[in-house]
């Protein structure tokens, strides 16, 4: 199961009270105020983890507690702090304030930790309120509430390649063979129901990763077909990739989905526009004329982008494509300085 947006409500540990009490001993003819200190609550923490893929932990766990402080006790024994609580979350998660939508924090590494949830402290015992003045206080401090807040959990998957298509295009095909990612494949639109995520590995040295985007419709950006819920994931790819469905062997109707996949990527955010592509034409082992292939090249070439002709299946044409998502991805690093 793939989720990748869940609203939680985050409930850290109650300081524990302090205490009142007074020495009682045998032989010390005079006590003094001994109640030790209550516990601080829980504090709760979010930890970004390359091996969490999902957020389906959230969604069957939608109030998380930390533990609260325990009370303080006689003899100055200071209450037991509540226990911290660590959760995992996949790279790429972005937390949101549930109710102004504003990003707090956005997980684009593995290892990083957030605090999420800050405990409460613990109330002072009577101990902590000797004075020159008063030397036998009868008072205490309740512990403070830990802190209560609801947020959304965003998963935007992290990938150097997104590659996007309609339906029955040949994308988990592709993304079988040119990494070790394993999608489920079957002749019947809609397939590839949630992202999967393949390691492109050229040589020793050489790798990236690609991203098999859900199937695209006209009108996905309204919520069509998978909708918008997976065009967000095109949002932190570098490069995309085109892959076009060659078996119809029909110009317009291979160009036509060129332009509606611009479009439905343009009319969700205008800014992916400018992202770098890569046109790829699949199926060409049982497209019925080589004219019609070359007609399409020359179409894109006149619109200056990169094109190749390619079968998922039969793996033609796979090597050279791959090389050239590298060589753009390696002339982005190289502009960006990393």
């Amino acid at each position: 199961m793939f989720v990748d947006k869940v609203k939680i409500r985050l409930e850290a540990g109650n300081g524990g009270n302090g205490c009142v009490s007074f020495r009682r001993e045998k032989y010390v003819p005079k006590g003094g105020p001994d109640g030790g200190d209550g516990g601080d609550g829980g504090d709760i923490y979010l930890i970004s983890d390359r091996g969490i893929k999902s957020l389906t932990f959230f969604r069957f766990n939608p109030l998380i507690k930390s533990e609260r402080g325990a009370h303080g006790k006689g003899s100055n024994k200071k209450g037991k702090n509540g226990k911290d609580m660590y959760l995992k979350v996949p790279v790429g998660t972005i937390i949101k304030d549930a109710e102004t939508d504003e990003i707090i924090f956005d997980f684009i590494s593995p290892n990083l930790i957030f605090l999420a949830a800050k405990g409460g402290k613990g109330g002072r015992g009577n101990a902590s309120f000797i004075t020159s003045i008063k030397r036998a206080p009868k008072i205490r401090e309740e512990g403070k509430e830990g802190e209560k807040r609801e947020i959304l959990l965003e998963l935007k998957l992290i990938a150097d390649v997104g590659i996007v298509g309609k339906p029955n295009a040949g994308k988990s095909t592709l993304l079988s063979k040119v990494s070790a990612a394993k999608p489920l494949i079957a002749d019947y639109p809609f397939t590839t129901l949630t992202p999967h995520l393949g390691v492109v590995d050229l040589d020793y040295e050489r790798s990236y990763i690609i991203a098999d985007i859900p199937g695209l419709i006209e009108g996905a950006h309204l919520g069509k077909g998978l909708g918008i819920k997976f065009l967000s994931h095109i949002e932190r790819t570098k490069l995309l990739l085109f892959l076009l469905d060659g078996s119809s062997s029909d110009f317009k109707d291979i160009t036509n989905q060129f332009e509606i996949l611009k479009n439905e990527i343009r009319f969700y955010d205008n800014s992916f526009s400018y992202k770098p592509r890569i046109v790829a034409l699949n199926k060409i082992d049982i497209m019925e004329q080589n004219s019609i292939i070359k007609k399409i090249e020359e179409y894109f070439v006149e619109k200056k982008i990169e094109f190749f002709p390619i079968s998922a299946l039969k793996e033609l044409g796979l090597k050279e494509l791959k090389e050239k998502m590298w060589e753009v991805l390696s002339k982005l690093s190289t502009k960006n300085g990393k």
